[in-house]
């Protein structure tokens, strides 16, 4: 069993693709059943955020599970399967992992070094693991991809390009506005991003913060976030009253995860005509799908800032070193884990080692016993102990060393030579057949081994 990724993210598709794919909290538990019920996936856990949506699943066979996996995003974005492999890309086995490192440390983020993918990456698991789609694998790959993740903010300066994808809107907001030291600002969801975009918004100065939401008790526990804990004037509204919020705002952010806009052309045309003061205001839509409609960017006086015209914003880097250090961290945690991996995979094997010996040790003081019935049970029990000894001591350094051997790439040929010199069947050792050579990706798709572009 190995694990697959099937993605797509800001990296490989427009927005207009992305908003299609994107998996909601009420998407996700469907397609991980459906995922389960095929032939070929026994887990699986999807990554979804507002630039990327990433299947990992655990598959038998590589062909077959990316065919299941790519038909069913192709159903449920609505996307031709041939226009979604344009924009997907697909990782295997050790490129897997490795991206997954890559992308809990940030690297591989909008805003590069942001945080806010780690807790998205434990949600992922977590919603997995609550539907018992997570097994050992990725509970292993997951684990250790949050540890990476953790280690290359302790120990690089990645994050100092941007706390996340917010920063980056809110600074581009300054360009229009100026500083944003006392005004009034509307946050769309009170979710997670919103969450981090009233944290941001305090540390900015802003005078009032109006959360709105569907559910006004989660805008009232978030406004009493951001007086409590962050200092800022806040108050709420229902979602029905966007309008009245939107009236005197200098900026609005949202990112609901709603299917359809949120802020209708209709709404922000009549925000401006009710306003007294004929400001500007500027809409920072980080909704996947989009939260506004994109008509509202006509309008005078309105600046929309959304996900598009951030993937092209030259703050969204981090610095080269910093870069390259969280680069070196990600290949030192995937070299250990890759070992560890391999040791699990001998470790069947060596348990059916010990398994025959001690049967055959059992067999032995059976028929010991039928030729000396007379042996008094003193002598018998030494015997027995000396014989179990001896077979301990002879099996101690193989097995030891053969886990060493494991640990290093193409160590698995040395399972293979103990299953073939003590005639241990697969099945007695719970060891699958070798992985498909990665190589044979080829015969799908161009790239490199264990990563394939389309």
């Amino acid at each position: 069993m190995s694990i697959l990724l099937v993605g797509i993210s800001h990296r490989s598709a427009p927005v207009s693709v992305l908003e299609k794919v994107a998996v909601t909290e009420d998407d996700r538990p469907k397609l991980i059943d459906r995922m389960l019920e095929s032939q070929h996936v026994s887990e699986a856990m999807i990554v979804s955020t507002c630039n990327r949506v990433e299947i990992y699943a655990v598959v038998d066979a590589f062909h077959g599970g990316l065919a299941e996996i790519g038909d069913l995003l192709a159903q449920h974005s609505g996307l031709a399967l041939a226009e979604l492999t344009r924009h997907a890309y697909v990782r295997y086995s050790e490129a897997a992992a490795e991206h997954l490192f890559a992308v809990a440390s940030g690297l591989d983020s909008m805003v590069v070094g942001e945080q806010q993918i780690l807790s998205q990456i434990r949600a992922a698991y977590a919603a997995s693991d609550a539907q018992q789609a997570a097994g050992r694998t990725l509970h292993e790959l997951a684990q250790n991809a949050l540890r990476v993740g953790k280690r290359v903010h302790s120990e690089t300066g990645i994050d100092r390009a941007g706390a996340s994808v917010v920063s980056v809107a809110l600074d581009r907001a300054r360009g229009v506005l100026g500083e944003l030291t006392g005004r009034t600002a509307v946050v769309i969801g009170a979710g997670a991003m919103g969450g981090l975009s009233v944290a941001h918004l305090a540390r900015a100065g802003v005078g009032h913060i109006v959360v709105v939401n569907r559910t006004l008790e989660r805008a009232q526990r978030l406004a009493h976030t951001a007086e409590a804990m962050h200092g800022a004037a806040a108050s709420v509204r229902e979602l029905s009253d966007l309008v009245g919020a939107m009236t005197d705002a200098d900026i609005v952010v949202t990112s609901t995860g709603a299917v359809g806009s949120v802020v209708t052309l209709a709404d922000a045309y009549r925000a401006l005509n009710l306003s007294m003061t004929g400001h500007r205001m500027v809409i920072c839509d980080l909704g996947l799908p989009r939260d506004v409609d994109p008509a509202v960017a006509g309008l005078p006086d309105i600046t929309v800032i959304d996900m598009e015209t951030l993937q092209h914003d030259p703050a969204a880097g981090a610095a080269a070193d910093d870069t390259s250090a969280a680069r070196a961290i990600v290949a030192d945690e995937l070299s250990k884990y890759l070992a560890g991996q391999r040791v699990a995979e001998v470790t069947p094997t060596v348990a059916a080692l010990r398994q025959r010996a001690a049967d055959v040790v059992e067999a032995e003081l059976m028929r010991l016993e039928s030729r000396l019935p007379s042996l008094a049970d003193p002598e018998r029990e030494e015997v027995a102990r000396t014989v179990r000894r001896v077979v301990d001591k002879l099996l101690h350094a193989p097995t030891v060393r053969v886990k060493q051997l494991a640990s290093a790439p193409g160590g698995g040929s040395y399972a293979e030579a103990l299953r073939e010199l003590f005639e241990l069947k697969p099945g007695a050792a719970q060891a699958v057949a070798a992985p498909m050579e990665v190589g044979a990706l080829d015969e799908t798709a161009a790239g490199r081994p264990g990563e394939v572009e389309s």
